[in-house]
């Protein structure tokens, strides 16, 4: 059983989002805490999250929001880790926010596992374009998620069963990419929803 990493942005995820969600119905979900989920810190983060991996190795991450950026940092900055993929939905843009600029330096290089961004197309925190243009540059899948806001509570989302789709479409993807002799995984193919 492979297991779930949620990787909540900025403040966390509380109930009802959809993250707490899963986190209480899906016995492989686990939720990987900040110490200060009101200021974050690029390097304090990313040390949280590859210390989850390093314990659970193989786990394929489900990030929200700013903590899509962390996940994109740790597969660009480390890529040693051992991460089946990840499910990134609604990145955030760091010029939004004050409490986000310190994560401007975003990633624009391959990743080192299978992703997938799951994106709106009417999302405050970064427009699809934003979104369209770093899957490319990720080499990860694009899922066009319509008009779903920022894919969180005030837009609407609970538990979000087409999430857990996405997110075991990522495993699968994971498990069928791994190129033997290259050690690595191939990128991903591109499709939308």
């Amino acid at each position: 059983m492979t297991r779930t990493l949620l990787i909540p942005g900025i403040d966390g995820s509380p109930d009802p989002h959809w993250q707490a969600w899963w986190q209480a119905k899906d016995p492989t979900a686990l939720t990987v805490h900040q110490d200060d989920w009101a200021n974050p810190t690029p390097e304090a983060w990313e040390a949280e999250v590859a210390g989850a991996v390093l314990h659970h190795p193989g786990a394929v991450l489900v990030a929200h929001s700013l903590g899509c950026l962390v996940v994109a940092r740790l597969l660009a900055n480390w890529p040693q880790l051992n991460i089946a993929g990840a499910l990134l939905v609604a990145p955030a843009d760091p010029r939004h926010s004050p409490r986000l600029r310190r994560f401007a330096d975003i990633p624009r290089n391959e990743l080192s596992a299978p992703v997938t961004v799951a994106a709106s197309r009417n999302d405050p925190w970064m427009s699809f374009a934003q979104s369209f243009d770093l899957a490319d540059d990720w080499g990860a899948a694009l899922v066009d998620l319509g008009n779903a806001g920022h894919v969180n509570v005030a837009s609407g989302f609970g538990p979000w069963p087409e999430g857990m789709a996405l997110r075991d479409a990522v495993v699968r993807r994971a498990r069928i990419r791994v190129r033997p002799s290259a050690g690595r995984y191939a990128p991903a193919q591109r499709w939308a929803q």
